[in-house]
């Protein structure tokens, strides 16, 4: 039976030769994850297991980055108890303010995640990995606990999708773009527990950052995981970012593998897209938001808080000013990408800009702080999601798209496209 990559990955963790959609497996998992909301309910559920010791000590990370710097008390509780835990099981990959960033920017980063590797986080998000072909899936806290506990997690096999893009990037269009496209012609329920696998020559010439940031909204899609096919550029990141890289399986799905649906666009003439209030499906070219005035702008995220983010941003910010009733924040996803951006004099450009540099933290983006808005003002901004509330009062509005149209928004006091500065 012909296999895509997804399946392929989660035949050999589950030790079978080939899976099915609809199908219940019981996998092993290379890597699991939690974060400073996620993490301490499923350190609560690991205790009552009534365990030992963790299955791996060196196979679970725990990265506070939702409400770091602790925003109060209850936050500052959260990062102790994982802190705790840490050293009660010996955990290694434990990151404290100073050397933590975004958890879907650091582990990448750190080389943490490998072609073929089955990774799972308390998180919607972990489905970024997929860039570097892995599969990789957000759960639940129970579930957390469980994998801590056993290394493994149970999981239904999806069914697959394929989004095939070909033509050329026209300017100032990113990859942020491309998945929001995507988003928006299928719905935020058109992938609902399926793979999205992503191909064709458009997606073999992007970055391995622009990769993550497509993968990362699979889920806003609904979907399971997002996936690429592992290549040279996979190959090339982990050479500079893993200590080592053996454990790799570069997997590719059979030419003749079966698809529910396979959607293939041209995208030469597509515009910067912008997601309006309040679902990401909410698309609409950038040349039709010209009226839509904003109070702030945020540049940051698991999606799009990489150092290739902020060069773009720099590069429209240049000689610029933020618009005066605009506030402009921009946040490094790691301390890696903060220490990167000031050598190459990129907050010079942030600060005279009148930006608000901060330190890494999800922050705005899930409305935990350093950035919230208040009733009646809207935000556009790099983050994944624009529901009701997400970033502050029931009341505001959030408006999603890439780094370029984000930054020159600052510079208009509008949203805008660069090519209107």
């Amino acid at each position: 039976m012909s296999q895509t990559i997804t399946q392929k990955i989660l035949a050999k963790h589950c030790g079978k030769k080939e899976v099915s959609p609809g199908e219940l497996i019981n996998c092993r998992i290379d890597l699991c994850l939690g974060n400073d909301i996620t993490a301490p309910p499923a350190i609560k559920e690991f205790e009552k297991i009534g365990v030992k010791k963790v299955f791996d000590k060196k196979k679970i990370y725990l990265v506070p980055d939702h409400f770091t710097p602790a925003k109060d008390i209850k936050s500052a509780m959260q990062v102790k108890m994982m802190k705790d835990f840490a050293k009660k099981y010996g955990i290694v990959n434990f990151f404290e303010i100073g050397c933590m960033g975004v958890e879907h920017a650091l582990l990448p980063e750190m080389g943490a995640i490998k072609p073929g590797y089955l990774v799972i986080g308390a998180d919607s998000h972990t489905c970024t990995y997929g860039a570097l072909g892995a599969f990789s899936t957000g759960v639940g806290s129970t579930d957390l606990a469980a994998a801590m506990a056993t290394g493994e997690v149970w999981l239904k096999v999806p069914e697959q999708l394929k989004f095939i893009f070909t033509g050329k990037l026209p300017k100032w269009v990113e990859a942020k773009d491309l998945i929001l496209y995507t988003i928006g012609k299928i719905g935020v329920d058109g992938a609902r527990y399926m793979s999205m696998e992503f191909t064709g020559p458009v997606i073999d010439r992007l970055s391995i950052e622009g990769r993550m940031t497509m993968a990362n909204m699979a889920i806003e899609a609904g979907g399971k995981n997002g996936i690429f096919a592992p290549d040279k550029k996979v190959v090339e990141y982990l050479k500079r970012h893993a200590a080592t890289c053996r454990g790799m399986t570069l997997t590719a799905s059979d030419p003749d593998a079966e698809y529910k649906e396979i959607y293939e666009w041209n995208i030469s003439g597509i515009e910067p897209q912008v997601s309006f209030p309040h679902l990401p499906s909410n698309t609409k070219p950038v040349s039709k938001c010209k009226s839509v005035k904003i109070d702030q702008s945020v540049i940051g995220s698991c999606t799009n808080g990489r150092i290739e983010d902020l060069r773009v941003a720099a590069k429209v910010l240049k000689g610029r000013q933020r618009h005066k009733d605009v506030r402009l924040l921009i946040i490094p996803a790691t301390q890696n990408i903060y220490e990167q951006a000031m050598k190459e004099g990129l907050f010079n450009i942030f600060l005279k800009a009148g930006a608000a540099i901060s330190t890494p933290t999800c922050g705005p983006c899930l409305g935990g702080h350093m950035g919230i808005l208040a009733r009646g003002e809207r935000a556009i901004a790099t983050t994944n999601r624009n529901f009701v509330g997400r970033m502050g009062h029931p009341e505001s509005e959030v408006y999603l798209s890439n780094v370029a149209v984000a930054a020159a928004s600052a510079v208009a006091g509008r949203i805008v496209s660069p090519e209107d500065l």
